[in-house]
């Protein structure tokens, strides 16, 4: 198997906060749109959440579950045609769940989110015929 080489890229940073209620993925969209952004990737992320939406691993339901929640991690990637995200929350009894983020995740007081871009990056989706997932590729600017 082959793997392209890496490529080297500065970066910048867009920092917003969203409110009670705002739809986390749909705001992330919102912010590519807006930034055309092309490479961006979630850098950094603290807040809590009323309803979590994930799938699991090797599953193709999505598992929809309200409450409180805090954000313990939120990573992944985004581009124009769509993200890539994990997201890992604990309820209020300290309780750990994770997967893969679907839309459906609404801010329960405060998101504090960072993004990046890499400014000499493209990352687009292709079919791999290994996985049989749309999968990312990243070319240079």
């Amino acid at each position: 198997m082959s793997h392209s080489l890496a490529t080297y890229s500065n970066a910048r940073f867009i920092a917003l906060r969203l409110r009670p209620g705002d739809d986390v993925i749909l705001t992330l969209q919102q912010q590519v749109k807006h930034h055309q952004l092309q490479a961006a990737f979630i850098a950094g992320c603290v807040g809590s959440l009323t309803d979590v939406a994930l799938r699991f691993a090797g599953q193709e339901d999505t598992h929809l579950t309200s409450g409180k929640f805090e954000i313990v991690s939120l990573i992944g990637t985004l581009d124009a045609q769509g993200e890539h995200l994990h997201l890992a929350v604990s309820d209020e009894n300290g309780h750990m769940r994770g997967g893969h983020m679907m839309p459906g995740c609404t801010v329960r007081t405060t998101l504090e989110l960072i993004i990046g871009e890499l400014e000499n990056n493209t990352f687009t989706r292709e079919h791999c015929t290994l996985s049989g997932y749309e999968e990312l590729v990243i070319t240079s600017r």
